[in-house]
């Protein structure tokens, strides 16, 4: 149904429910009758998952900040070589799960003042910005209590604790604003048919503006 492909992102602090929506995007869009490719990050390619494993699993103090954001850009990289930027060229429409804006708040100022860095290492080796982020924006002891309940491996962010998240939902609704072209920000304290209605109106706004 489209000839341009199209790069929409989602965004949150952990437990926001942003992958849940994520998923149901991609579900109702292809009902509609959409090619649509869903990842997400890190991850989303053989080599990028490869990383996932190291970035996402261990003690939170297993790497630094300057470490994490080296390795978050070379599997964001992989990623764009390998899926993204193919998918959105053959006219598909693209929804990641995180993308540079969550390196923006954890490596880039959540875990230290690495903003600039961050923003000049993005320019220099990834170059994009999605077409529509959707920001899930939620309490960060509702969320952090969520994901903390799923009981998985990859934890580590989610073991700083709720002060991290804290500063992760202020810093996600400055990027809002600082990137207020493409952001929308949905209420993630809702019920999931709820939110999911916002995130599909939101898209729909967005898919019939004029490009």
């Amino acid at each position: 149904m489209t000839s341009k492909g199209h790069f929409i992102t989602f965004e949150g602090i952990d437990g926001s429910g942003k992958s849940t929506q994520a998923r149901l995007l991609a579900d109702h869009l292809r009902c509609l009758g959409y090619d649509v490719v869903l990842t997400r990050e890190p991850g989303g390619s053989p080599g990028a998952e490869e990383i996932r494993a190291l970035v996402l699993q261990g003690d939170p103090d297993r790497w630094s900040a300057e470490t994490e954001l080296l390795l978050f850009t070379a599997a964001r990289r992989d990623h764009m070589e390998r899926l993204i930027q193919p998918a959105v060229d053959a006219g598909q429409i693209v929804i990641c799960d995180r993308f540079a804006d969550s390196t923006r708040m954890y490596q880039g100022l959540s875990r230290g003042d690495l903003r600039a860095k961050v923003d000049t290492l993005h320019e220099l080796m990834i170059g994009q910005e999605p077409d529509l982020t959707i920001l899930i924006d939620m309490d960060p002891g509702q969320g952090l209590a969520r994901a903390k309940g799923r009981q998985g491996t990859e934890e580590r962010f989610e073991d700083f604790g709720t002060e991290l998240q804290e500063k992760m939902r202020a810093g996600f609704l400055a990027l809002a604003k600082e990137f207020a072209s493409r952001f929308r920000t949905i209420d993630g304290g809702q019920d999931v048919d709820a939110v999911a209605r916002d995130v599909q109106s939101a898209t729909a706004s967005y898919l019939s503006s004029p490009s």
